[in-house]
């Protein structure tokens, strides 16, 4: 794994070799940076350090352990109802650091630090071709693959003020600090709910408008696909979404906790910034956040974000010029080149063009159901989906350079590990 590093860190070394098991139980919300200070109170202190940022190889093992690419996916194998097919949910055929539902993987990863915004692409990603002669990953090239993805949005520190209308107040003295990187999972919940309706028709499953009580005008034609008898209510099949894309935000966040422990840094993943005033919908233009674009919609109190033109766009108007363009190029994702079930797209398989070829089809007929929902649930709610977020964000995770010093002053022995006690010496 450490090939072609001269002069390595020792605290790489350390890192690599630091065991799971430690990184768990060690893991702990550690929120004071360097440069912090607590004004007041029974834990008062301020840190004697000035600010430090991580350093470009301490910012890249993170953001790779977040959202890295680790090689090929492997596809969900059977379902005996389509054989001798095998299923089609997945949307990626790389694999990444973190699971996503049935492997549609909607997520990227965004991020800020003292010199800008930046993107970090990686679900559509082919597995990584950083290897040694003996197969072994090569540490350098693995980096540098990553980071040439890296898109810089913007110059300077996201702007996220301490105060109530941006920020939990418990966070307003160490969240996003100088020095810090924040880091920012945003989901395509739009895309998400689109997979999720394949997923259904694939299933022999549609959905009804429970809002309204009524049926899905024009799915009785589909009924040889679907049984529009016991359709699944629309609220239930969205909140089911919602959640499934909080499990991807959370778990690259965590795999990222686990990280700040190897590499000594501290940090922690938490959800206390207005996600408007991230993504750019708190209505403070002095607080452009990520600067995606949002909508009002009449008798909803809060926006809808819909995407980040030309780098991260969701699956809806105004982005798509109709919910029958957003499906079929979930279909192009699925089908096209360098997707899953693509026979041209690499694998991990022995016979990798015949199983990537297996997949069940979707044709025509198909693409029409799913476009017949969708399409409705736009048409009648002004917005895709009706009742949660076309672009939705939560958890974050924050790394930065402990001031050990404040540990030492209010804390017992322990409250930190041996990697954070040794961090400045081993990344010198």
């Amino acid at each position: 794994m450490l090939n072609n590093l001269p002069d390595l860190p020792k605290g790489l070394i350390e890192a690599t070799e630091f065991p799971l098991i430690e990184a768990i139980h060690g893991r702990r919300s550690r929120r004071f940076a360097r440069g912090a200070s607590i004004v007041d109170g029974p834990l008062a202190y301020t840190s004697k350090h000035a600010p430090e940022p991580l350093s470009e190889m301490e910012q890249l093992l993170l953001l790779t352990t977040i959202g890295g690419n680790t090689g090929w996916s492997n596809l969900i194998p059977n379902n005996r109802f389509y054989l001798p097919n095998i299923p089609n949910y997945a949307g990626a055929a790389g694999g990444r650091t973190f699971p996503s539902a049935a492997g549609f993987h909607t997520t990227e990863i965004f991020y800020t630090d003292d010199n800008g915004s930046y993107f970090f692409p990686t679900r559509d990603m082919a597995a990584t071709t950083a290897k040694t002669i003996d197969g072994a990953t090569d540490l350098s090239s693995y980096l540098d693959e990553h980071k040439s993805r890296i898109v810089k949005l913007s110059d300077g520190r996201l702007n996220t003020p301490a105060s109530p209308l941006h920020m939990e107040m418990h966070n307003a003295w160490c969240a996003n600090v100088p020095g810090s990187t924040l880091v920012i999972p945003v989901a395509d919940l739009a895309q998400h709910m689109i997979l999720v309706m394949c997923y259904l028709v694939q299933n022999g499953a549609c959905i009804y408008d429970d809002i309204n009580n009524q049926p899905i005008p024009g799915l009785e034609k589909f009924k040889n696909l679907v049984d529009v008898e016991n359709p699944y209510p629309l609220t239930y099949v969205e909140q089911l979404g919602l959640t499934e894309v909080t499990v991807e935000l959370s778990t690259s966040c965590y795999a990222g906790a686990l990280m700040l422990q190897a590499l000594g840094l501290g940090g922690w993943m938490y959800e206390g910034i207005n996600p408007f005033s991230i993504l750019g919908a708190s209505g403070d233009p002095d607080v452009p956040g990520l600067g995606f674009r949002f909508d009002m919609h009449e008798g909803r109190p809060l926006p809808n974000v819909t995407g980040l033109e030309g780098i991260f766009e969701g699956h809806c108007p105004p982005h798509f010029k109709d919910m029958r363009a957003a499906v079929e190029s979930v279909v192009v994702r699925k089908f096209g080149a360098g997707g899953p079930f693509n026979q041209q797209t690499d694998g991990p398989y022995k016979q990798n063009a015949k199983i990537r070829g297996s997949a069940a089809p979707i044709g025509e007929e198909f693409i029409e159901c799913v476009t017949a929902m969708a399409q409705y649930v736009h048409d009648t709610f002004g917005r895709f989906p009706a009742t949660v977020p076309s672009i939705f964000t939560l958890m974050y995770l924050q790394a930065h350079q402990l001031d050990t010093e404040f540990y030492d002053t209010h804390f017992t022995p322990g409250a930190y590990l041996r990697t954070h006690a040794e961090h400045q010496e081993n990344w010198a």
